[in-house]
């Protein structure tokens, strides 16, 4: 009998979650909480507060789950993980994607997740970290070499700032810790040397004990063309990168992800999920920026475009309350190259309107080989609207890397909304 499914969170990751647990026989009827204007289409979108995660909210979301008979539950997004949403939701019987609050501090918590790589010997950037404003302000003052400021806590992506010199440092701590730009998240900053190399996403499927590392990834962060401007919560993606070969990946798994996972053991936490290891490729090997606990938003668009097999039985296999089983599944992945690009509001990532219509996404698909995955959209009276600074991820499969990105720019240009902008030039990284 099928399984009724909840995806929690309204982005663009969520859209192709449910858009290939949809291809399952094993699932039944899909439910978003929020959901945005694409996931309406395959599943029906209900309004369940998940933010910020307390008694009341993760109550009001498990009576649903008993009312609906859902019993396969994944949370997307950072915040409900790092909040304890999971936790909350475990029943018997019923299958929670998506690890518990303290696995999930690894992404929450970019000083915990530093002293863990210490102690583990998992190669990573010199850091220091500082919960005194003066302290920080010391340091900086006192370190010549470019660093990397970054917020310990949840940014959505942005509380990363690279910094060029000493008064770009000292403006960083300010913004973190002074002026509070990204909140709480500011309370503690990680100061670390400034790594040199192209940047990789390394995502793998954790079931408590085994791993099943997925295809690499190569996200483009910086708002702008040829990687300048601001950091946005990620500009597109394309999947996989040349850049991790079979003996890296090797590396990679012996030197990151398997002593990440046992260090956790060792602390007595069972990791059932996404293990996401953004690293740098230095001259010295690969080395740890920083961890996420769940799929990469824009790199999942890509991965659910390219993964042959049953999305249903991988997830439940892999958060088995009973025990993970991923040595059951089977992950099988198309040859081709996928390349998501993200088209965004006037103004991102800073403000920005929303309600803004949107045309041409019928256009866009008639390529077979193109979909596109709603992330900050909503209808309104029956109209796609904007709704969000990241609104649509444009993701097509090509042959070759640059098969795939023309093909995706192509189908952006298909598409009209008024301040729409995107990257050309996601992958040129490694096509030139």
């Amino acid at each position: 009998m099928a399984t009724n499914v909840l995806i929690i969170g309204s982005g663009g990751r969520e859209h192709a979650l449910g858009w290939k647990l949809k291809q399952s026989k094993h699932a039944g009827k899909i439910y978003f909480a929020p959901g945005n204007g694409g996931t309406a289409a395959i599943g029906e979108n209900v309004k369940l507060d998940v933010e910020p995660v307390n008694t009341k909210n993760a109550e009001a979301i498990d009576y649903f789950c008993r009312q609906n008979k859902v019993g396969l539950i994944v949370i997307g997004p950072e915040d409900p993980l790092a909040h304890g949403l999971a936790d909350r939701l475990q029943r018997d019987g019923r299958y929670v994607f998506g690890p518990v609050q303290a696995g999930a501090r690894l992404e929450g918590d970019k000083a915990f997740a530093k002293q863990l790589m210490r102690a583990a010997s998992i190669p990573t950037a010199e850091a220091r970290i500082f919960t005194d404003y003066e302290a920080a302000i010391r340091y900086v003052e006192n370190h010549e070499t470019p660093v990397v400021v970054k917020a310990a806590g949840l940014a959505k992506g942005k509380g990363a700032i690279v910094c060029d010199n000493q008064e770009q440092a000292i403006d960083a701590v300010n913004r973190c810790m002074k002026t509070r730009e990204f909140g709480d998240a500011g309370n503690t900053v990680v100061i670390e040397e400034r790594l040199v190399g192209q940047e990789v996403s390394i995502l793998a499927l954790v079931d408590g004990k085994n791993i099943y590392v997925l295809d690499p990834s190569q996200d483009h962060k910086q708002v702008n063309e040829g990687d300048t401007g601001p950091n946005t919560g990620g500009m597109g993606a394309y999947c996989p990168t040349p850049l991790v070969d079979d003996a890296q990946m090797t590396l990679i798994q012996r030197e990151v992800l398997v002593p990440t996972v046992d260090a956790m053991r060792r602390d007595g936490i069972t990791f059932q999920g996404v293990l996401y290891a953004g690293l740098m490729l230095t001259a010295g090997g690969p080395k740890v920026l920083e961890y996420n606990t769940r799929f990469g938003d824009p790199e999942c668009q890509p991965l659910m475009m390219r993964l042959k097999g049953d999305l249903f039985q991988i997830m439940t296999a892999t958060c088995d309350p009973k025990g993970g089983r991923l040595h059951e599944v089977q992950l099988d992945w198309d040859k081709r190259v996928a390349c998501c690009v993200v088209m965004c509001s006037g103004g991102y990532p800073g403000k920005y309107e929303t309600g803004i219509p949107i045309t041409g996404i019928e256009d866009a698909e008639s390529d077979p080989d193109v979909k596109v995955f709603h992330a900050g959209t909503k209808l309104v009276k029956g109209e796609l609207v904007t709704a969000g600074g990241r609104v649509l991820n444009v993701t097509a499969m090509g042959k070759t890397l640059k098969e795939a990105q023309e093909k995706a720019n192509a189908a952006c240009d298909k598409i009209q909304f008024r301040g729409a902008f995107f990257r050309r030039d996601i992958g040129n990284r490694v096509m030139k």
